[in-house]
C-alpha cells in the first residue's frame, strides 16, 4: 500500500512537469460511479496525469488504460471495496479537436467489507503483568473498528495508531507495533483484523537534567517542575510537569522529553528551557461592560537583585477603578510553599459611593494542579464617601486562609467538572473602638452535560450543559463594628448577576447610594448549547440564563434580584468569549454583557 501512494504522488509531480495546453487534451475522463468514489477517483486516478499529453499514440493509450482499471481497483480498496467491477471503454470523438477520444470508466463498487473479527495481543512485559491488566483490557475495549464495521484504510490505520498511542501514553513509552494483518475475503465481503502490540519495557521517572539554565538554581526549577520521581510513566504528567514550567513565569519556552535508553526503572527526563528576559514590560488596551475602556501597565522583575525573589506590579485605569499594586513573590520551598508579600493602591465609584482603600498582605501559599492554599495576614484601609454624606473611614487587621480546588476538564474551556472555593478569617477592627469579627465566603461551580443527566450520551455533543454557579459570604460581627467596606461584599455585573451594572447589588445608605453589605448569596443557572453548523457543533454556543443576587447587614434582610437573558459564547483560543444580553426584573432595564476568559 505504501508504493501505491508513492506512484500517486509520483503522479502529481510528473503532472506538474508535463507543459500543459489549456486548448488540448489527449482525452476526456469520464467516470460513473456513486458520488463519493467518484470523487476518489477523479483526485487520484493516475490516469489523469497523461490528459495533457497531446501526442499519446492509440496504442499507448490502449496501455494506460489497462492500468488504470488496476488502479481503480487499488483506490476502490482503500475504501473497502475488494469486489468491485470497472469497465472502461475508449471512444473516439472526431468532431472534438480540443480531445478526440473519451475515456469512459464505469464502477460498480459492490459490496463493502465489514469486519468479522478482530484479534488483539500483547508481547513483552505488558503481556504477563497482572498489574496491567486494565491497561490491555482498555487498548481492547478503545479499538475503534468494531465487528460489523465497515472497512477502510483510512479507518484501520487510525484503529493501529490509536491503539499504540494508548500504549505508549501509559508506563511502556517504547511500545511499537510487531504485526498487523487486515485478511480481506472479497467473496464473502469480510475482513479479519490482527493486531500485535509490543510493549517494551514499564518506564519509571527518574532525575530531571536540565538544558539551557543561564540564571536559575536547578533546586528552584526542579521544585517549579514537582516531577514524581519514581512514580510510574505517564505522558499526561509528563506534560503537566511541562506545564508548570510554562506557567511559573520564568521560561520562553519549555519542551520535556523521555530519555528511553537510559534506566527504565529511573529514566531521565530531559528538559530543553529557554529563559525569560529578566525584566518585562507590558502596557495594555482592553474593554469591558461592566467599567468601559480600560488601560494598564504591567512591569515583572523575575529575580530581583540580593533578595532573589520575583515582582509584579501593575497600574490599571478604567471608568470606575484605579488600582497600583505590587507583588513580591519568593521560591518555593521543598514541600511547594512560597512566601508572598503585596501592597495595593485603589480608589472606586460605583453606583454613588467613592471608596479610596489600602491593603497590605503577607503570608504563604501553595499552588498545585488542582489544588491552592493561602494563609495570609492582611492589613485593610477604607475611606468611602457617598454625596455630601461625612468622609467614612475604617481599618482592620485580619488573619485569612483561602482554599481552592479546581476540578474542570480544562482549566481554560471547561465544559464539565466543578470548582470549589473557601475564604476564612478572623480580625479586629482598629481605632478607638476595636472590634473583633469573622469573615467567610465560600463560592461553587459546576458544569454537567445534558446527556448524562438524561442518560443518552450519544445526544451529548448537541444536548449541550448546565452550568450552575452559587455564591455565600458573611461576615460576623457587632452592628457597630467598623469594618473596612473593602472587606464586605457586593454583586452584580458581567460575571455575578447579569441584567444589572457592575457592583451595582448592595445596601442602599441614608443618600440612597449603593454601599457593601455583610451578607452575600448568589447563584445562577446557565443551559450552554452548541450552534450546529452543516450538522456539526460548531465553536459557537447559544445560552440562556437565569441569575440572582443579594446583599444586607442582616440575613433576613437578604431579598434577590433576578436577571434573566440569553446570549452566545465563542470557544476562543484563550478562552471563552462570552456575549449577553439580560433584563434585570428589578430594574426593567436590558443591559449588554461582555466578557472574555474564564477563571476560578
Amino acid at each position: 500500500m505504501r508504493g501505491f501512494w508513492l506512484r500517486i504522488l509520483l503522479c502529481g509531480w510528473l503532472a506538474g512537469m508535463l507543459p500543459a495546453h489549456a486548448d488540448t487534451a489527449a482525452f476526456d475522463l469520464r467516470i460513473n460511479a456513486p458520488e463519493a468514489i467518484q470523487a476518489l477517483l477523479a483526485k487520484h486516478l493516475e490516469l489523469q496525469c497523461y490528459r495533457s499529453l497531446t501526442d499519446l499514440d492509440d496504442t499507448e493509450l490502449a496501455r494506460l488504460v489497462q492500468a488504470a482499471e488496476a488502479n481503480a481497483h487499488d483506490l476502490l480498496a482503500t475504501q473497502g471495496y475488494f469486489a468491485a467491477q470497472v469497465t472502461v471503454v475508449v471512444t473516439p470523438t472526431p468532431n472534438s479537436p480540443s480531445a478526440p477520444r473519451e475515456v469512459l470508466l464505469t464502477v460498480d463498487p459492490g459490496e463493502p467489507a465489514r469486519i468479522s473479527d478482530v484479534q488483539i495481543t500483547f508481547t513483552g512485559p505488558l503481556a504477563d503483568d497482572p498489574a496491567a491488566q486494565a491497561l490491555r483490557d482498555a487498548i481492547r475495549s478503545g479499538w475503534l473498528l468494531r465487528v460489523g464495521a465497515p472497512f477502510t484504510q483510512d479507518a484501520w490505520d487510525d484503529a493501529k495508531t490509536q491503539a499504540l498511542r494508548s500504549l505508549t501514553v501509559q508506563r511502556y513509552p517504547t511500545g511499537e507495533i510487531s504485526a498487523s494483518l487486515a485478511d480481506i475475503a472479497p467473496d464473502s465481503h469480510s475482513a479479519r483484523l490482527e493486531l500485535t502490540l509490543a510493549s517494551g519495557p514499564a518506564y519509571r521517572f527518574g532525575p530531571l537534567a536540565l538544558r539551557g539554565l543561564e540564571r536559575y538554581s536547578t533546586t528552584l526549577v526542579s521544585r517549579l517542575a514537582q516531577l514524581p520521581t519514581g512514580a510510574p510513566y505517564t505522558q499526561a504528567q509528563l506534560l503537566q510537569t511541562q506545564q508548570r514550567l510554562v506557567d511559573s513565569g520564568y521560561f520562553d519556552a519549555v519542551f520535556l522529553s523521555l530519555d528511553t535508553s537510559s534506566d527504565p526503572q529511573a529514566a531521565t527526563v530531559v528538559a530543553q528551557l529557554r529563559e525569560a528576559k529578566l525584566q518585562k514590560l507590558v502596557l495594555g488596551v482592553g474593554f469591558s461592560t461592566d467599567s468601559g475602556p480600560r488601560l494598564s501597565a504591567e512591569h515583572t522583575h523575575r529575580q530581583l537583585p540580593w533578595l532573589g525573589w520575583r515582582e509584579i506590579s501593575k497600574l490599571s485605569l478604567d471608568r470606575e477603578t484605579q488600582t497600583l499594586n505590587t507583588e513580591l513573590t519568593g521560591p518555593p520551598d521543598a514541600s511547594n510553599w512560597r512566601w508572598a508579600t503585596s501592597a495595593q493602591l485603589q480608589h472606586q465609584d460605583t453606583s454613588g459611593t467613592a471608596t479610596t482603600s489600602q491593603r497590605v498582605r503577607a503570608g504563604t501559599s501553595q499552588l498545585s494542579d488542582h489544588i491552592d492554599r493561602n494563609l495570609y495576614l492582611q492589613y485593610d484601609h477604607a475611606r468611602s464617601a457617598t454625596g455630601s454624606d461625612p468622609l467614612e473611614s475604617s481599618s482592620a487587621i485580619s488573619a485569612n486562609y483561602a482554599w481552592t480546588q479546581r476540578n474542570f476538564d480544562d482549566i481554560r474551556t471547561p465544559t464539565q467538572g466543578y470548582g470549589l472555593a473557601l475564604e476564612l478569617g478572623a480580625g479586629l477592627t482598629l481605632g478607638p473602638d476595636q472590634q473583633p469579627f469573622t469573615r467567610a465566603l465560600t463560592r461553587w461551580l459546576g458544569y454537567w452535560p445534558v446527556a448524562k443527566i438524561l442518560g443518552t450520551p450519544t445526544a451529548a455533543s448537541r444536548a449541550g450543559r448546565f452550568a450552575l454557579r452559587a455564591e455565600a459570604g458573611a461576615i460576623v460581627a457587632k452592628a457597630d463594628a467598623n469594618i473596612p467596606s473593602t472587606l464586605q461584599f457586593l454583586t452584580g455585573g458581567d460575571t455575578t448577576v447579569r441584567g444589572y451594572s457592575y457592583q451595582s447589588i448592595g445596601v442602599s445608605n441614608s443618600a440612597g447610594a449603593v454601599a457593601a453589605g455583610r451578607y452575600i448569596g448568589a447563584g445562577s443557572v446557565e443551559w450552554q448549547r452548541p450552534i450546529v453548523v452543516d450538522g456539526r457543533p460548531s465553536a459557537w454556543e447559544s445560552t440562556l440564563f437565569v441569575d440572582a443576587g443579594a446583599v444586607a447587614d442582616t440575613v433576613g434582610a437578604l431579598h434577590a434580584k433576578v436577571g434573566v437573558g440569553t446570549g452566545v459564547r465563542w470557544r476562543s483560543p484563550v478562552g471563552p468569549l462570552q456575549i449577553d444580553l439580560a433584563y434585570g426584573l428589578a430594574t426593567r432595564r436590558m443591559r449588554l454583557h461582555m466578557n472574555v476568559g474564564f477563571s476560578f
